[in-house]
């Protein structure tokens, strides 16, 4: 195949294969949660605290994410951390009790901080090496390992009710996927700025004689970066949400037949692919900023209505305009935090695995003080919050599209 010779698409292929995996791996565990808490006899308070778990294991893995950034680099990073959650999967399967399955979540969530952060900025790298948007698409492929889980999850379910087999079988294709990736992942010498480490910069060399000074700024983020850990905590709350509730909503509350209930989730992850792969050209012509608040707002609007209107049909239209909406933000609030450096893309990472992970159980807890209905409403208003954060965050103009012939080099 000639166009493999294109630097810019064997990158692209290779960043794919740690999107995909990740994607992968979480939609395999998740799909088995009802298995899991049978084999270990979980309430469904100990679920919740299960599934909280990973979010922790997330939410405090930034410091050591930062430091392993900067010691390994993006690449061997996202190989390693992409091997271990393989792993894991087997180490879940394998839990004797439930102590042991709380371990085992909270270090995936470190695992998924560091290929978050790590896949993420290879990303970066590839668009600010190339000049050409591919964000996006790489997200949409995150989405589509979720939805070959659900698939491989379903057929596993049939054949055999052995969670360990079915995972033996996912952690095999995850290290097919690595081995993939390997080939075509960008060398370390190119950080997700798109410069090199050790070049000369000028702000550096405004320092280099008293780093004490930087030492002592490098914890305190720019208020900049905090709107961007902002909008990527309720970005991706509403995208981890609208996974994990949209099917008992259309049970519970708009009183779906059980042949309907699951379209919820496949709406929803069918429009946040099919929006992925158009997003780049989005942003190329309209910019980054624009399709975060003007796509956030359709999501929180169109999600809203539909809460109001109530019935499935609204349901359903709801769900499609979330999906729609809020599929661009994290590749494009990724984007703009990668150009801050490495710190602030793997804060603003943290704190997108974070909201991930641990806003389906908050909305979980918020329904069970109310109803669903209720908890719904709050991704709403996350899709808004997004909308708003979206104005203080200063971004880049549109990126005019760059032909493959005229791709740097690598």
């Amino acid at each position: 195949m000639p166009r493999l010779h294109d630097p810019f698409l064997r990158g692209q292929l290779a960043i794919a294969a740690l999107f995909l995996s990740l994607g992968f791996q979480y939609a395999t565990w998740a799909a088995r949660i009802p298995a899991i808490k049978s084999d270990l006899d979980l309430s469904a308070a100990e679920v919740g605290v299960l599934l909280m778990a990973a979010g922790v294991g997330a939410a405090v893995s930034f410091p050591a994410v930062a430091w392993l950034m900067r010691r390994m680099g993006s690449r061997r990073l996202s190989l390693l951390s992409q091997l271990g959650l393989a792993l894991l999967l087997l180490a879940l399967a394998a839990a004797p009790n439930y102590p042991v399955a709380l371990l085992v979540m909270c270090a995936d969530g470190v695992l998924v901080g560091c290929l978050n952060v790590a896949m993420n900025a290879q990303g970066a790298a590839l668009e600010a090496r190339h000049e050409r948007n591919t964000m996006a698409r790489l997200h949409a492929v995150f989405s589509a390992g979720s939805l070959l889980a659900a698939l491989l999850a379903s057929g596993m379910t049939a054949a055999t009710g052995s969670v360990a087999a079915h995972f033996g079988v996912a952690v095999a294709l995850l290290v097919a996927l690595g081995a993939t990736a390997r080939t075509g992942l960008l060398d370390d010498g190119t950080t997700p700025d798109g410069t090199t480490p050790g070049a000369t910069d000028p702000a550096a060399a405004d320092t280099s004689a008293d780093p004490e000074p930087a030492r002592r700024r490098r914890p305190l983020p720019s208020r900049l970066t905090l709107w961007m850990c902002c909008a990527m905590v309720f970005g991706t709350v509403a995208e981890g949400a609208m996974n994990d509730w949209s099917a008992l909503y259309l049970k519970d509350i708009a009183e779906a037949s059980a042949e309907l209930a699951p379209l919820g989730i496949a709406v929803v992850s069918g429009m946040m692919v099919v929006a992925r792969l158009f997003a780049d050209g989005w942003r190329s012509r309209w910019g980054d900023g624009r399709v975060v608040l003007i796509g956030s707002a359709v999501a929180g609007t169109g999600l809203a209505v539909a809460l109001v209107s109530g019935g499935v049909a609204p349901a359903l239209a709801g769900f499609a305009c979330m999906g729609l909406g809020i599929a661009a933000v994290t590749p494009c609030v990724y984007a703009a935090a990668a150009r801050q450096g490495s710190d602030a893309l793997t804060l603003v990472a943290a704190m997108g695995t974070t909201g991930l992970l641990a806003g389906p159980p908050l909305i979980g807890f918020l329904a069970g003080a109310s109803n669903l209905a209720w908890g719904m409403g709050a991704v709403a208003a996350s899709a808004g919050a997004v909308a708003l954060c979206s104005t203080r965050i200063r971004w880049t103009s549109p990126a005019a599209p760059v032909a493959p012939s005229e791709a740097a080099p690598a």
